[in-house]
């Protein structure tokens, strides 16, 4: 169908030649890692053998689906014309944040709590449950995600990052919102956004890491998904959007026959390397924030210590693997020179060629807000939008320091500035 590739915004110069991976996917002209991730068989039975030894086989497996994808990738082969095998890979992968989640370490706090009994909590506060406050087609997301028929976003609550001016706020510092969904019904959703349309699944919160053992089975589940009534009565009470009785089509969501769509990772990338392993087979395309400086403007605004260099570390990580990704930083006020730049200047000497959404949404909220009951005055600072000075100043920074970022923040920004 090539609906998104068809998107003029891909001719400019800052996105002509970047996300082939993704583009392709989107369009059902390559299967998604997931599918070839499924494609893999491991030497190991994951139910019965160790966690040392299921990472043992992960570090061996890898490299075959690095070769398999890039021969894929380069069109000079296609998955395997046979059955899958079992167990796979992806079997693999799910059993791994299964075992995780007994001493969890999904993200940078390394907790190491067993959330799978629910007796002490860590950071994000969770236990097994997943909740979903949300999911639709968003029309919000940059237009390379959100093309004609939106991002397949789906909402997770809770995170494990505390920031003062958090724009979910409400699904954010509240892991009661939303409803409790189980990997079944999770997977449902997915299949019902990607058959009505949607270019992607978006998974995105709160933050979704620390989700991570839940989508990772949905992930599994949709390889083969074919949803009963009863799957689609139960996903659609969380459904919220204007698409709520669009019909779904196969063709939106098929490669060779099979389930088929680009798995997007949107996270505040506050995550463990070990996380990161394991998504790396199965993320077609990633969407990292890059919030704060290397001061302590993440810890003095969103109580994070090891951020910059947590963060940082992570997408140079997924630039080095050569993955798919574009990066956003929110330009917040008085906080130019302390964060916006030295995350610009970063950006320039690590990943020069990654598209750069330079945003200018920020407004005041969660408590930030001086209207609300929320508000703490120790966070005046952030208690207005960033002012048009400080919006042209950010810009003025990216276009010396010759960063791909027109395209994306051009399109999205809400004020209409630019150089």
């Amino acid at each position: 169908m090539n609906v998104l590739e068809r998107l003029a915004i891909w001719q400019h110069p800052d996105l002509k030649d970047r996300l082939q991976w993704y583009r392709q996917v989107a369009d059902n002209r390559r299967p998604a890692k997931f599918r070839i991730a499924r494609a893999i068989p491991v030497d190991c039975s994951p139910a019965e053998a160790s966690e040392e030894e299921l990472w043992a086989e992960l570090e061996a497996k890898t490299p075959v689906f690095l070769d398999l994808w890039g021969h894929i990738r380069q069109g000079t082969c296609d998955l395997p014309n046979r059955p899958d095998p079992r167990p796979n890979l992806l079997d693999l992968c799910r059993e791994l944040t299964q075992r995780m989640l007994r001493h969890c370490t999904f993200c940078r706090w390394h907790c190491g709590v067993d959330r799978s009994r629910g007796t002490k909590f860590g950071t994000c506060k969770l236990a097994t449950e997943s909740r979903v406050a949300s999911y639709f087609h968003h029309q919000g997301e940059e237009l390379i995600y959100r093309g004609r028929f939106g991002s397949g976003t789906i909402f997770f609550t809770s995170c494990n990052m505390r920031c003062c001016f958090c724009q979910n706020g409400d699904i954010s510092t509240d892991k009661d919102n939303g409803e409790v969904v189980s990997a079944r019904a999770l997977a449902t959703m997915a299949w019902l956004l990607r058959t009505e349309g949607c270019h992607n699944i978006n998974w995105v919160g709160g933050e979704v890491t620390i989700h991570l053992h839940t989508i990772v089975e949905a992930i599994s589940l949709l390889a083969e998904l074919e949803p009963t009534i009863e799957d689609l009565r139960a996903a659609l009470l969380v459904k919220s959007d204007f698409f709520f009785h669009i019909p779904q089509r196969s063709e939106h969501a098929v490669y060779h026959g099979m389930f088929n769509a680009p798995m997007l990772w949107n996270s505040n990338f506050f995550m463990s390397e070990a996380s990161l392993k394991i998504l790396r087979l199965l993320m077609d395309v990633w969407l990292p924030d890059l919030k704060f400086g290397p001061g302590r403007c993440a810890i003095t605004l969103s109580r994070t210590p090891w951020y910059w260099e947590t963060v940082t570390q992570n997408i140079k990580t997924i630039y080095e693997w050569g993955e798919d990704f574009t990066i956003r930083h929110l330009v917040m006020p008085n906080h130019v020179e302390c964060c916006t730049r030295p995350v610009l200047e970063w950006i320039a000497e690590h990943t020069p060629d990654v598209p750069v959404n330079v945003m200018d949404q920020f407004h005041p909220d969660n408590f930030c807000d001086p209207h609300s009951p929320r508000f703490d005055p120790k966070y005046r600072e952030l208690a207005r939008r960033p002012t048009r000075a400080e919006i042209l100043q950010a810009f003025r920074y990216a276009k010396e320091l010759g960063l791909r970022f027109e395209a994306l923040s051009y399109e999205k920004n809400t004020t209409g500035l630019h150089l």
